[in-house]
């Protein structure tokens, strides 16, 4: 291909929209364009790495034994009310209404329909096991699309969905799907690592997402690199009560602020015992920090109420330390409840017959306590008194309110453990790339997808589900495959594998052997591209720098004046001169080897 007929429209200056490492390279080098907010034109070099990559992950797939379908992006909302998600993700869903009045759903995923399908086609244990995937459109309404294509509202993605007969049918299934994303994100060039991961709106029971750790990822990953724990740090376990060493609460004996430089310690077992609960006032202070700060005592030693909303209504005050949040994944399973919402100021008042802010334990009636597991062993602590301006000091458990049920509900922090090992653990910012799930019946019984078993009686088809963000690769790669000049692509993705720098000067001999060498590269079936424009040697070095192709053929007077071309490696910098005869064998061995 030749670069003065090709559509390449680099910018030369930092885009100011541009938020992400990847967004900022993209825009640059004229892999894409913003169209409207969170939707981008793919140009011809954007497209050519896409297409590089839906070809692999066809390769992959179809070597699992799964069959490529193509279904529809216009959804009638119907079956989106027959499995709830209308409900679970109204907040991403594109609906509208068609001028005859009916309503539809720009498909954000394909669940729903794919269970349709096979509702419909499949009938007998005989045509299971089946696993169909498509590469498609799709649209979700981000209230912040950012960071280019790391989070947009047109995207592309791979979905895949397995039906089997059986769980242990499944396990075979899930597996195929698990190795086939290996070798899809190897081949890519991506580093990855696999995370035990939350099934969230999709449903099931087990779940993995894979990762590409940087800076710019939304996602944050807890690892541990001595027994190599991996999990998102929504349902990463935090080490239970029993396994930490207990620590005790210095609230206050007197509830009075005291001196900065005189917070008791306690360190014997005398100082552990429950003192008297007192309520104090704590004027205009509601939050963690103000309220530590005026008792002169350490976030952990409050303990926060927070009243949520689950099914058919229910009221659930959960308590966890005041340094800790609340994963609300961890508290949905433990709550086993399909809906989990904050409560209002109007629900919270009715609740615990008190203002907002200053919420506490102590006296509520008729709602279920739930606690987190680091509060089994607290004693002597701060919680709000239900009045404005009031809280109480000195509080236990057992003596002056009862926990229902402990469980697992706080994000992990890096002053944790890990809760395989003990070791020291990490917590790092990552790009989900690919997220597979155990579905199991959730959407066979909503769609009443059965099959006929070797006993003829009617049972549900057993589903999993793989999705891989296609676009989402590219941005993954760029991010942990640049320098300060540019993209450095890894060759199986790059949009062209070599390109050719003819240094003109008054030597038409360097244009005429730069031909010469450009069509052995196509002879050989080697993607090339010639940068031919009349331009100077700086402006073409600077854009092969900033596009990124894997090895660039220099061709120039003084190294011709010796028979010989100038081959570099941008990802490695290296540099060799070669015959002009063995340069094309050279660069087939190096992309066939690397």
């Amino acid at each position: 291909m030749r670069y003065s007929k090709y559509f390449i429209p680099t910018l030369k200056e930092e885009p100011k929209e541009a938020e992400a490492i990847s967004h900022n390279l993209m825009l640059r080098s004229g892999l894409i364009r913003r169209f409207t907010s969170g939707v981008y034109s793919y140009l011809p070099l954007g497209w050519r790495v896409l297409n590089k990559i839906e070809n692999i992950i066809r390769a992959e797939m179809n070597k699992a034994g799964a069959l490529e379908v193509l279904l529809p992006a216009l959804h009638p909302s119907e079956i989106w009310e027959k499995s709830g998600r209308n409900k679970t993700l109204k907040e991403v869903l594109f609906s509208f209404k068609s001028q005859r009045g009916k309503n539809f759903v720009l498909g954000p995923t394909h669940e729903e329909v794919i269970t349709d399908l096979v509702a419909n086609n499949v009938k007998s244990y005989k045509q299971l096991p089946l696993i169909l995937y498509q590469i498609q459109t799709k649209f979700r309404d981000e209230p912040r699309p950012r960071s280019g294509v790391l989070r947009s509202i047109e995207f592309i993605m791979k979905d895949a969905y397995s039906f089997d007969k059986d769980k242990k049918a499944l396990e075979k299934s899930y597996n195929k799907m698990y190795d086939a994303y290996c070798s899809i994100f190897r081949r890519c060039g991506l580093e990855y690592k696999i995370v035990q991961a939350d099934p969230g709106a999709m449903g099931g029971d087990v779940s993995h997402e894979f990762m590409v750790f940087s800076n710019t990822g939304e996602d944050k990953v807890v690892i541990c690199d001595n027994c190599g724990y991996a999990a998102s740090l929504e349902v990463a376990e935090c080490v239970k009560s029993e396994d930490r060493k207990p620590r005790t609460n210095p609230a206050g004996a007197t509830g009075q602020a005291e001196d900065p430089e005189k917070k008791s310690e306690i360190s014997n077992e005398a100082d552990r015992k429950q003192k008297d609960l007192k309520e104090i006032d704590t004027p205009g202070k509601s939050s963690v920090k103000e309220v530590s700060g005026f008792l002169k005592v350490e976030p952990e030693d409050l303990v926060k109420t927070i009243i949520y909303n689950i099914d058919n209504n229910e009221k659930v005050a959960v308590l966890i330390r005041g340094d800790c949040n609340i994963s609300e994944v961890k508290l949905k399973k433990a709550l086993r409840c399909n809906e989990l919402l904050l409560a209002d100021d109007e629900q919270i008042q009715k609740v615990t017959k008190g203002p907002v802010g200053f919420s506490g334990p102590v006296g509520l009636k008729n709602i279920k306590i739930v606690a987190d597991y680091s509060l089994s062993d607290i004693k002597n602590f701060v919680t709000g008194a239900n009045k404005k301006d009031k809280h109480f000091i000195n509080v236990n458990i057992d003596r002056d309110f009862k926990v229902d049920k402990y469980c697992d509900i706080r994000e992990i922090n890096s002053n944790d453990v890990c809760p395989k090992c003990k070791s020291k653990i990490k917590i790092k910012n990552a790009i989900e790339i690919g997220h597979i799930f155990k579905l199991g019946t959730k959407y066979s019984n909503s769609f009443k997808a059965n099959f006929l078993d070797k006993d003829m009686k009617q049972k549900p088809v057993i589903m999993g589900c793989y999705g891989i963000g296609v676009s989402r690769i590219i941005a993954a790669a760029i991010e942990t495959n640049h320098d300060e000049n540019g993209i450095i692509w890894p060759v199986n993705i790059a949009p062209f594998s070599v390109i050719i720098l003819p240094l003109t000067g008054t030597d038409n001999h360097v244009k005429k052997v730069s031909e010469e060498i450009y069509n052995l590269f196509i002879d050989k079936k080697i993607e090339v591209l010639i940068d031919d424009r009349d331009e100077r040697a700086g402006v073409k070095f600077n854009d092969a720098d900033l596009l990124g192709i894997p090895y660039r053929v220099i061709v120039g007077e003084k190294s011709l004046s010796e028979n010989k071309v100038e081959l570099q490696n941008r990802k490695t910098k290296d540099s060799k001169f070669l015959p002009i005869e063995k340069i094309v064998e050279e660069v087939f061995d190096m992309i066939e080897n690397r």
